[in-house]
């Protein structure tokens, strides 16, 4: 590990990693009472995007109601053509 993070301690790194799995962001995968636990990405790049987007628009909508969505709306109201064919494609994938 020191060959590809020099300077950060041990303990720093599984920190994070830790920290990381219990935010289901990794998926932590024990190898054995003596080895140690294996790390790995629970999405995709895409996939991951597109969860933390539906996340945080919900947590924005349920915190700010009404006025969330007219703001929501004012900025669709001002895409180009352009975008809003793009979004829609984007809407699409996410169903």
């Amino acid at each position: 590990m020191n060959q590809r993070m020099p300077g950060l301690a041990y303990t720093t790194v599984m920190t994070v990693l830790n920290r990381l799995a219990e935010k289901r962001l990794l998926v932590a995968e024990r190898m054995g009472h003596q080895r140690p636990t294996r790390y790995r990405v629970r999405w995709a790049p895409e996939a991951f995007l597109a969860e933390a987007s539906s996340r945080g628009a919900e947590e924005f909508i349920q915190r700010y109601g009404d006025a969330a969505l007219a703001a929501f709306a004012a900025r669709l109201d001002a895409l180009t053509p352009e975008q809003r064919e793009r979004l829609r494609k984007l809407a699409e994938r996410q169903r």
